[in-house]
């Protein structure tokens, strides 16, 4: 008798019709992360993303892959990276960085969200922020409190960071000499001129570049006992004085935001692009004791990270 209802369960359950046992499945939703940096380099900011679409509801391992494609510092390689993630397909693709401008020109067949330094509508991307157009919409991570300016001309964007550190400069009765570095022989000689007449303080305006030689920067200036300022924790906790700008991994994890709307049906152009909301300042200690500074109590109490 148990034998005869054992067998008769078995088949009642082969019998299901297939979509009923497909609905206990959860849908598993692909997106691509594409950058042309290598993997170490945006570890945190990875895994703000990857909390933030937790916190959504995509889990790696249930119902969300994430397919990575770094291109190791070699931008060249992004268009075929990007079309790799194409093949697959993904539903969508995160672009970071310099990733994006690349991605821009190929004019993908998918959403794209981007979090980027530069200005989009200086890029080219969109025509105002709170209206995208095409299939591409994101973050930017432009902010600037600047006053001395080393900066990449060919950075899009940087004639606004340009134009606002010298209203600033003005403003406080500052002047601001603005040294032009695209390249690293513009770097070099940069460094003659101001070894030439040495400023007071150097500002660097954030951008791929002046990641990629933030320790020549810093080491030059620590030659003049001229601290450095900027806009991303990375120049702090690689020995600039302080610096106060976005808090990356929280634009990081707006990210996910994105990636939720358009996973749920909304269109790329129907979102705007954000700004930077919430700011950190980062102070390095060590280097104003070397420069025979000290900031005030008040200031320290206010920083979101002391380096020692």
């Amino acid at each position: 008798m148990k034998r005869r209802t054992f067998l008769a369960g078995v088949l009642a359950v082969a019998s299901l019709p297939r979509s009923l046992a497909a609905q206990t499945a959860p849908k598993v939703v692909r997106i691509g992360w594409l950058t042309a940096q290598q993997a170490s380099s945006l570890t945190p900011y990875l895994e703000a993303l990857r909390a933030a679409l937790a916190e959504l509801g995509y889990v790696e391992g249930r119902n969300l892959t994430i397919e990575f494609r770094f291109g190791d510092d070699e931008i060249e390689r992004v268009p075929a990276l990007a079309a790799e993630l194409v093949r697959l397909p993904v539903d969508l693709i995160v672009a970071q960085g310099a990733a994006a401008f690349e991605v821009h020109k190929l004019a993908l067949p998918i959403p794209v969200v981007f979090s980027m330094s530069a200005d989009p509508v200086s890029a080219g991307f969109v025509d105002t922020l709170t209206r995208p157009r095409g299939n591409m919409t994101g973050v930017t991570l432009m902010a600037v409190h600047r006053v001395a300016v080393v900066g990449n001309p060919e950075h899009p964007g940087a004639h606004l960071e340009r134009a606002y550190s010298e209203e600033r400069g003005r403003r406080l009765d500052l002047v601001i000499d603005y040294v032009p570095t695209p390249t690293r022989d513009a770097l070099t000689k940069a460094f003659a001129t101001m070894s030439a007449n040495p400023p007071q303080a150097i500002s660097v305006l954030p951008d791929g570049f002046a990641v990629q030689n933030r320790r020549s920067i810093i080491d030059f200036a620590t030659s003049l006992r001229v601290p450095v300022i900027s806009g991303w924790p990375v120049f702090a906790q690689s020995g600039a004085l302080y610096t106060y700008g976005p808090r990356l991994t929280e634009s990081y994890r707006r990210l996910a935001y994105y990636v939720d709307r358009i996973l749920k049906g909304a269109k790329p152009a129907d979102l705007p692009i954000e700004r930077p909301t919430k700011f950190e300042l980062v102070l390095n200690a060590k280097v104003a004791r070397t420069l025979g500074l000290a900031f005030p109590l008040g200031l320290l109490a206010l920083a979101d990270e002391v380096i020692e």
